[in-house]
């Protein structure tokens, strides 16, 4: 179980320094007000994203097991925002623990010795986790009373159940209680698993605009203010493609109701602007 208070390593991934900035400035500011220190891994690199994979699957396995292994010199728990980085490195993890002939091979092109004994932790898994509930409860400077949202976990964070140890991998509930102690009213609904069309919107943004806009018919079925992910592939592909509803990062939601944070400059980086949602 995640305790709260602690040191932890940092993977920030591609994405932090571009299309996510919003979600990686909203998170370390919560991160920060919680009092958990960070600590970036020295030489981490792309986790091959879905790039790597269409190319050579030992590529992207070879280069999420980098990053693995250098999470493993600093001897702390892995926390990785984001989604799609955060199942590539639980996928390699999950095969260096169970897989005695990649985990050789991996230790001999990598050069190190795995020893299993750091986890691979999204920032849900992180920020969500029982016993963090007290301190973000005490943190709550606004209470976020009257607005309504559905959680959308999207797959990489829940699917594998044995990769990434979700419990329910058809209704998580993690997002849904940590809103609920920020004072959102939480509803549920249908899609909060369902795929957004990931990079699928590269080469067929048709039918990413299809799976898109069957998402939002559902969130807004449900009588939602706003449609709240973890995920920043899942934030931009539904930002993106309608103009019905603000799609939210949980941690955006967090630092609201925490009062930190430029929260205003990261509205504005939305394309379905959320700040007369506060």
């Amino acid at each position: 179980m995640v305790e709260p208070a602690k040191t932890y390593s940092y993977y920030p991934g591609c994405t932090s320094h571009s299309t996510a900035i919003e979600y990686i400035e909203a998170s370390l500011e919560v991160i920060k007000a919680l009092g958990i220190e960070l600590k970036e891994l020295d030489d981490w690199c792309c986790c091959g994203a879905a790039s790597a994979h269409n190319l050579s699957s030992s590529l992207a396995l070879g280069l999420s097991a980098y990053n693995v292994a250098e999470a493993q010199k600093g001897e702390c728990d892995l926390v990785i925002p984001c989604a799609g980085c955060y199942g590539n490195l639980a996928q390699a993890d999950y095969l260096l623990r169970h897989d005695e002939d990649v985990r050789r091979e991996l230790e001999k092109e990598l050069d190190f010795s795995y020893n299993g004994r750091i986890r691979m932790l999204s920032l849900v898994d992180l920020l969500a986790a029982e016993e963090l509930r007290p301190a973000v409860k005490e943190r709550v400077k606004k209470p976020l009373a009257g607005l309504k949202a559905v959680c959308y976990y999207g797959c990489a964070i829940v699917r594998p159940g044995a990769v990434t140890g979700v419990d329910d991998t058809e209704n998580p509930q993690r997002i849904d209680s940590l809103l609920a102690d920020l004072g959102v009213e939480v509803v549920d609904w249908s899609c909060k698993v369902d795929c957004c069309g990931g990079d699928l919107g590269l080469t067929d943004a048709g039918k990413t605009a299809e799976l898109v806009g069957r998402i939002v018919d559902y969130a807004e079925a449900a009588g939602v203010d706003c449609l709240v992910t973890s995920c920043a592939l899942c934030q931009a592909n539904v930002d993106i493609r309608q103009k019905r509803m603000p799609i939210l990062y949980f941690t955006e939601l967090m630092a609201e109701a925490f009062q930190v944070g430029d929260r205003a400059r990261w509205w504005k980086k939305h394309f379905n602007d959320p700040a007369g949602l506060f």
